[in-house]
């Protein structure tokens, strides 16, 4: 985890385009200083100064697939199988819903962490920027989720990251920019970050869309996207174009796999289908000097089936991305060495 800094300076961002306020703008229009290098570097994708050895890249796997299960037995399920890290789901009806979640659980899942070397490096939420309405419970939700993420890992808060619902991208990308501006705003208060997911069929469906909000709104360090080929697979938007576009503002890669059957897609485990390259990913991601979570994801579409056991469906993704790793020669942490660390990143 690098140092924190206490040199100040003046953040500048651009204007967003006709019917968007800028972020200077949403704050009333004074000065808006940040601590340089405040942020938690989960996902940063630099290139490494020449001669060293570029930093290690968790695998983990996200609670969003094993709904029923509490989250302490989920953890130290995922810490037996092997991951090195894990995605926690607090969303709204989650065992670790941010709203609910009481602060002697918080204590406990914290010492789990800490005890098992299990990096927390992501929160799942689910909200939606949509209109006024949703927009304020976006607000909410994701100050919810910030409390959630200081108790849980206080030093190093895991980012939060959403899709962003449903919509026409050309339509409504300037009111998209307004309100995510003010998730800025929400994440330069809580001391956290935002990462948006492109969404096949949502209003911003891949890369170039979430690069273009996030130029818009002046590359703000608290706001940045996640990775998911997933959802840009049988969409004529090649792996290693989209990664390009992508490197720069990604902040976490989630995996899983896509199949296409009659004109339509739907997901499987990473790995199963054997649809989707994970060793280019990696090799492609790596060599551009990401170093933050490949966390493995179940898709609504598997968890939802009768029958589905969720730690059966745990190994199977570790079996597979352990076995990418190792052919793409991708490095991952030692976690004995990380315990007693919580929330620590592999950078």
């Amino acid at each position: 985890m690098a140092q924190r800094s206490t040199e100040r300076v003046e953040v500048t961002t651009n204007r967003c385009p006709p019917g968007g306020l800028s972020r200077r703008a949403m704050l009333g229009g004074t000065a808006v200083a940040a601590v340089a290098g405040c942020c938690p570097a989960i996902g940063r994708a630099d290139k490494p100064p020449a001669g060293r050895h570029r930093a290690s890249c968790t695998l983990g796997f996200s609670t969003y697939g094993m709904q029923g299960i509490r989250t302490e037995r989920a953890i130290e399920t995922l810490g037996q199988i092997g991951f090195d890290s894990v995605e926690v789901a607090v969303r709204d009806g989650w065992d670790a819903d941010s709203k609910q979640l009481e602060p002697r659980r918080r204590q406990s899942i914290r010492s789990l962490l800490s005890s098992s070397g299990i990096q927390l490096t992501s929160l799942m939420e689910h909200v939606y920027p949509s209109d006024p309405r949703q927009q304020a419970i976006a607000l909410e939700r994701l100050r919810l989720a910030a409390g959630v993420a200081h108790d849980l890992s206080p030093a190093a808060p895991p980012h939060i990251q959403t899709v962003l619902g449903g919509g026409d991208f050309g339509r409504v990308k300037h009111q998209l920019c307004d309100r995510l501006a003010e998730w800025v705003k929400v994440a330069d208060a809580t001391d956290t970050l935002i990462a948006i997911k492109p969404h096949r069929g949502g209003v911003v469906s891949q890369p170039a869309e979430a690069v273009w909000l996030i130029e818009q709104l002046g590359k703000p360090s608290r706001l940045r996207m996640v990775y998911d080929y997933s959802h840009y697979a049988f969409r004529d938007l090649p792996m290693a174009e989209t990664i390009r576009t992508a490197l720069p503002y990604t902040q976490y890669i989630a995996v899983k796999d896509a199949v296409r059957r009659d004109g339509k897609v739907s997901f499987q485990l990473p790995g199963q289908a054997g649809t989707i390259d994970f060793v280019g990913l990696l090799k492609q991601f790596s060599a551009g000097g990401y170093h933050g979570d490949i966390n493995c994801e179940v898709s609504s579409m598997i968890w939802q089936q009768p029958g589905y056991d969720p730690v059966a469906a745990a190994r199977t993704c570790y079996a597979n991305l352990a076995r990418a790793f190792e052919k793409a020669h991708v490095e991952r942490p030692d976690r004995r060495a990380g315990r007693g660390q919580a929330g620590r990143t592999g950078v």
